[in-house]
């Protein structure tokens, strides 16, 4: 089916006025983005809505892309190379008090995370600190338990080793044991046969000293 291609005015419905504003301002700030990713791009975007309500969406700090951008249209009005470098050491005054007013501004937020500096702060800044703070504690949760389960992971395949190590271990013990129980009943046996010859040769000597001792008593009866 062929898209009905749109004409460009005004949209008179209001509903739909401010669905087609909705809609094409989230795929403006999607393609903003998609640019500045894939070109490394530094790009700021501020929308006002019919009511006077702002959208903004920025790849970097929004001021500082303000700052920037007064900046070329200044360099870009001057003429000679002594009023360029004094721009430009104007243009490094006023980046530096913004970074000293971010860095400030960085380091209250910061405390305001850590539970300090909250009573100037009204209900909805509040509620906006405690939102932030919810969410990094579910971050940090997150992690938590990824490290709790690969702790887990690698002691379970630590115990698995461990248990086949013993077992090579027991079975390596049980075979020196028998080799020796073994070796020990052949010793035993070795001697009792070795006991069995020598009583025989004892019988053999008795009896053969028997047959000697009768011969010899009938040998002293003749006159």
């Amino acid at each position: 089916m062929v898209r009905q291609k749109i004409q460009i005015k005004k949209i008179d419905n209001l509903t739909a006025r401010q669905v087609t504003f909705s809609k094409r301002r989230r795929g403006l700030f999607k393609k903003a983005q998609e640019l500045s990713t894939l070109c490394d791009a530094d790009i700021g975007l501020i929308v006002f809505s019919a009511t006077g309500k702002l959208f903004e969406y920025s790849s970097s700090s929004m001021v500082q892309l303000i700052e920037k951008h007064k900046m070329q249209s200044e360099r870009e009005n001057m003429d000679s190379p002594d009023q360029l470098q004094s721009s430009n050491l104007q243009c490094e005054k006023k980046t530096c008090a913004m970074l000293s007013r971010e860095f400030v501004e960085k380091n209250r937020e910061l405390r305001q995370l850590n539970g300090e500096e909250l009573q100037g702060l009204g209900l909805e800044e509040l509620m906006k600190l405690e939102k932030i703070v919810e969410g990094g504690i579910s971050r940090v949760l997150k992690i938590k338990g990824d490290k709790f389960m690969r702790e887990i992971s690698s002691l379970k395949k630590k115990e698995a080793q461990l248990q086949e190590e013993n077992s090579r271990l027991k079975q390596q013990s049980e075979a020196r044991v028998l080799n020796e129980f073994e070796g020990q009943n052949a010793t035993e046996q070795g001697q009792s046969a070795d006991s069995i010859t020598n009583n025989r040769s004892l019988v053999n000597s008795q009896q053969d000293y028997n047959d000697s001792d009768t011969s010899l008593k009938l040998g002293l009866a003749f006159p």
